[in-house]
């Protein structure tokens, strides 16, 4: 049975969520189709933990929810999340069918979409004359080519399927990435007594806390968050940014290279290949972190430029220091002989749009969209992804502007709607 109906909203995390919430205002008939549960890759596709990279004082959503607990500075927990983003369902009363699965999305002639279902095993369908796609970028995790060439009794573990250290073997961790998520994984590895050697490429690195601040109340300061996709000069490189190098924790700790360095990590350049086991690593790691130590300082030149102007404070302020490459590293690596017997990869994700039936992907797979408005398919949208609209936008509390951008849009220029 197919049910006509003007809005259909892929994805029940919190973009879908917020979407939903701003559609509502707007008093537009929709429905929030969800293959699993509510917050579902928060609760299935995280490690046991993680917590957010955000201070607690910035997690909302539209509609005026907002953090309300006791520890504003503090850095949630992914059960605490998940259940403050059930919370907010609830009371918003997303119009959400969990346990649909969204097998197709195809586009009728004359306008509009079918969006093809099955739930409990049975199929079903909807007609609507807009679609917005919130299912998450980071759907499948992405291994480059070189994993082919691991050795089969090395086992290949993702972010996705990391939980704890507990899983893995008892010999030593490749964990190539040096991102958020590869630095927070090979730290706790290294804390669980592991041998960790991590394969390092371009990277931000970040204070997590400057000047008694945190380093999102600087980046909001500075304008950088709320920097628009239309006054970047390369916006498909500003989409690809690596996270930066940030940990939320209960004492607001940074991590960089160097805390990884003082707790027994080797580090090597970027994974480059493999010969007969033998992993090859690239030799620009200090020319890498060099590049690194200057973009960040350049950031904190300008907080300090800001606390000055604003604050009348030229004092100087104690600075993160530069990334320690002890030696030469190696480029080399035999891995069976030297008893690695996991490869973490931490080399990010990408989306799963294998259901969408509209020819809208670029050759690598992603979207072509201006803001999140898909130019070449009226009435399709996508939300929550890096960079949609805003620097912002891939954080929970980025979501709000760009849905109501969003929304705004699909009142204005969908027939029927």
């Amino acid at each position: 049975m197919v049910t006509r109906i003007p809005v259909v909203v892929v994805g029940a995390g919190h973009a879908g969520l917020g979407v939903s919430r701003v559609l509502t205002e707007h008093g537009v008939d929709h429905v929030v189709l969800e293959r699993g549960e509510v917050a579902n890759t928060w609760k299935t596709e995280r490690w046991d933990s993680l917590r957010l990279l955000t201070p607690n004082s910035l997690t909302r959503l539209p509609g005026g929810f907002a953090y309300d607990g006791d520890d504003p500075d503090g850095f949630m927990p992914i059960p605490e999340l998940i259940g403050w983003i059930e919370r907010y369902a609830a009371k918003v009363d997303v119009p959400v069918q969990t346990r649909t699965t969204v097998t197709s999305v195809t586009a009728k002639a004359g306008g509009g979409y079918t969006v093809a279902t099955e739930r409990d095993g049975e199929p079903g369908g909807w007609e609507a004359q807009a679609v917005v796609l919130a299912s998450g970028g980071f759907n499948v995790a992405r291994i480059p080519e070189v994993g082919a060439g691991i050795p089969a009794s090395i086992a290949q573990v993702t972010a996705h399927g990391y939980k704890r250290p507990d899983q893995l073997g008892p010999g030593r961790v490749l964990v190539v990435g040096a991102s958020a998520t590869g630095l927070q994984l090979a730290d706790e590895l290294l804390r669980s007594g592991r041998e960790v050697t991590v394969a390092v490429g371009e990277h931000v690195r970040m204070p997590r806390r400057y000047r008694g601040r945190d380093a999102f109340h600087w980046l909001g300061e500075l304008g950088r968050l709320d920097e628009r996709f239309d006054e970047v000069d390369d916006l498909v490189r500003a989409r690809h940014v690596p996270s930066p190098q940030l940990v939320g924790t209960s004492d607001a700790a940074g991590l960089d290279l160097n805390t990884l360095s003082n707790r027994g990590a080797t580090l090597v350049g970027r994974l480059a290949g493999l010969r007969d086991g033998t992993a090859l690593f690239s030799g620009s790691l200090r020319n890498v972190c060099a590049l690194a130590d200057l973009k960040q300082a350049r950031l904190l030149d300008g907080v300090d430029e800001w606390v000055a102007a604003h604050e009348g404070d030229r004092s100087a302020a104690e600075r993160p220091e530069p990334t320690r490459i002890d030696g030469d590293p190696r480029t080399s690596i035999d891995m069976v002989a030297e008893g690695y017997d996991t490869v973490l990869w931490a080399t990010g994700f990408r989306a799963d749009y294998s259901w969408l039936q509209v020819p809208v992907l670029d050759r690598k797979g992603e979207i072509r969209h201006d803001g999140g408005v898909v130019t070449t398919a009226p009435g399709l949208y996508r939300i929550g992804t890096n960079f949609l609209r805003r620097r912002k936008s891939s954080f929970i509390f980025g979501l709000e502007d760009d849905a109501v951008d969003l929304v705004d849009h699909l009142v204005t220029v969908t027939s029927g709607v």
